[in-house]
């Protein structure tokens, strides 16, 4: 049986998303179904049943994160602390510059979808994976959003077999890389608002990152109503 060649792997599933796919990705909070085009991102929704005011995240690594986002220098160092020091798989809601390339790429409707008073939730270092193809998406300037491959309100799904068939039906690619790193969980990424920091969802790792949050900058995090 062949090995899994993350490299390969990751640019048959961006050229798939570049030309307007959709695609199932194995990341480590999960199996995500990602969309490379307004009507991919249509279609996900329709197959998810997936409520209008939901937004899709933004597949992106630190470096993408660095450009994009306006952080404070206390909220870069909260982000690089828990992504790159403790190595956690994070959600971040911050104030985007809407100029960036990688949304200037949107169409109105993609921006409508994937964007909320400035702000953009971006997916951090979720993994081989998920690093691979988000340093295609920066080099090649094409943005890839999307959401986890389930049906809403269904869990996480961590073995695309749990996938449903409609979920499943939908994708144009499925790579299947087997059981996902945070199965225990039973949850995707912890989604962390950095304007307020809050934690908007209590997801993988939620745990650990408070923790790391309290010991290394004395924040007690609080979550949303």
């Amino acid at each position: 049986m062949a090995r899994t060649d993350i490299q390969a792997d990751a640019r048959r599933a961006f050229d798939v998303l570049k030309s307007g796919g959709s695609a199932i990705l194995p990341m480590d909070v999960g199996y995500s179904l990602i969309g490379g085009s307004t009507p991919s991102l249509i279609r996900i929704f329709d197959a998810k049943q997936r409520a209008e005011h939901k937004l899709n995240a933004m597949i992106g690594d630190n470096t993408m994160s660095e450009d994009l986002h306006d952080l404070t220098p206390e909220q870069r160092d909260v982000v690089n602390c828990l992504t790159k020091e403790r190595g956690l798989p994070l959600g971040i809601i911050a104030p985007a510059h809407l100029d960036h390339p990688l949304i200037e790429a949107l169409d109105e409707e993609g921006l409508r979808r994937s964007t909320r008073d400035g702000t953009v939730c971006m997916l951090l270092n979720a993994g081989a994976f998920h690093a691979e193809i988000s340093r295609l998406s920066r080099e090649e300037c094409h943005p890839l959003f999307g959401s986890s491959a389930n049906r809403t309100m269904q869990g996480t799904k961590f073995r695309v077999e749990d996938i449903e068939p409609e979920i499943r039906d939908v994708a144009d690619v499925i790579v299947d890389y087997g059981l996902r790193k945070y199965h225990l969980y039973e949850k995707s990424s912890t989604l962390l608002d950095l304007s307020e920091m809050k934690v908007v969802r209590v997801g993988s790792c939620y745990e650990l990152i408070t923790d790391a949050l309290e010991l290394e900058f004395g924040i007690s995090l609080r979550k949303a109503a």
